[in-house]
């Protein structure tokens, strides 16, 4: 018998490489998490529609695809690291490689900032709308497992997303009193899943451009369950006329 109660657990990759995870030391990483979140994004596939939306900006085959490119923004920003400067170290991490498809230690390493900052600058105001209709219809995929539902609520609700620098689109808001974005989201305000997000400037009202969502959201719900019963839930920042 073994004299441990703690057995190692088996991740599957995308990697030729098979990741166990052990309680016996060795290399410690603070992003052991990103095994997890790498399953569920596989099976939810957000990574691989989004990249479908974005440009290809390379006037000739780039060493990373979109896919991997989107991979790693995507976990890196889960991971706590925003900035696009981080890329230039966590591009050699070895768990950030094996769930991005490449081996820690031969492997190739991710993209640098500068690739991760020309990724981001290739989307386009068309990519965009793009990007939040394969959202939304992760959404009505995922909400519709179990079938039609009888009720959806939707969570209205804006958010302070501070800025450091001179970010286009950064702007100070006298209520949070600080210079920042203002995101739009949107959430199931019972099963939790994001419906959608708008990036807005940070001296963007609360309610600016909810009507113009809860239209497009609205439709689709129609579209896919015509009898649902739909509810809308947000604090008194929406609370206009138009709304």
């Amino acid at each position: 018998m073994q004299d441990c109660a703690t057995y190692g657990t088996y991740f599957e990759t995308q990697a030729a490489l098979e990741v166990e995870a052990a309680f016996d030391g060795g290399r410690i990483t603070s992003d052991g998490g990103l095994l997890w979140l790498a399953e569920a994004e596989e099976e939810l596939g957000l990574c691989e529609a989004i990249s479908g939306c974005v440009p290809e900006w390379r006037k000739r085959r780039g060493r990373h695809s979109l896919y991997s490119l989107v991979r790693q923004r995507v976990f890196q920003i889960a991971c706590g690291y925003e900035d696009q400067n981080d890329s230039d170290s966590l591009r050699e991490d070895p768990l950030l490689k094996v769930v991005c498809g490449s081996l820690p230690e031969s492997g190739a390493d991710l993209a640098s900032q500068p690739t991760i900052s020309r990724l981001e600058n290739a989307a386009t105001r068309r990519s965009c709308h793009q990007i939040a209709e394969a959202l939304l219809e992760l959404y009505l995929k995922e909400r519709g497992k179990e079938g039609a539902p009888e009720k959806v609520l939707l969570d209205f609700d804006s958010t302070d997303d501070p800025t450091h620098g001179e970010q286009e689109g950064s702007y100070y808001h006298g209520y949070y009193q600080q210079h920042m974005y203002h995101p739009l989201l949107v959430f199931d305000g019972e099963s939790g899943h994001l419906i959608g997000a708008l990036l807005r400037a940070g001296n963007t009202h609360s309610s600016n451009s909810a009507v113009a969502l809860l239209k497009r959201i609205v439709a689709r719900l129609r579209q896919r369950w015509p009898e649902v019963a739909i509810e809308i839930r947000a604090d008194a920042g929406f609370a206009v006329p138009t709304l």
